[in-house]
């Protein structure tokens, strides 16, 4: 199956820097878009920035500080997070979406439409 795996997060101070990165394995054929979302306590998923076909979407909180990118494989991206804010602290999260609909047998079994990882934590102080 496919798995999904953060990296990055940690503590920072308002205006600071991050680069979180996520990196998608277990699948050959099937194309999947790696999306990030957040979650900060007490509040639901929100999306943050992805990809939707051959286009960037950003969340407008987060425009114009935070930029998106991928390797040419499509299973890595890259966050890279400017001017943070406290707001903007919360458990980050990488979604592997399948792209379009396909059948790929992994270990016995078909691979889901999603996939999401355990996360990684952004703290952002004043």
């Amino acid at each position: 199956q496919v798995h999904v795996q953060e990296t990055g997060g940690g503590s920072v101070q308002a205006g600071g820097s991050l680069r979180l990165s996520c990196v998608a394995s277990g699948y050959n054929f099937c194309e999947y878009d790696l999306n990030w979302y957040r979650q900060a306590p007490g509040k639901e998923r929100e999306f943050v920035s992805g990809f939707d076909g051959g286009s960037i979407k950003y969340a407008d909180s987060v425009k114009g500080r935070f930029t998106i990118s991928r390797d040419s494989a499509k299973k890595t991206v890259n966050l890279e997070m400017k001017s943070l804010k406290p707001e903007d602290s919360a458990m980050y999260y990488c979604q592997a979406h399948m792209t379009t609909w396909c059948r790929e047998i992994v270990d016995g079994k078909p691979l889901l439409l999603s996939y999401w990882g355990q996360g990684t934590l952004v703290t952002v102080s004043t």
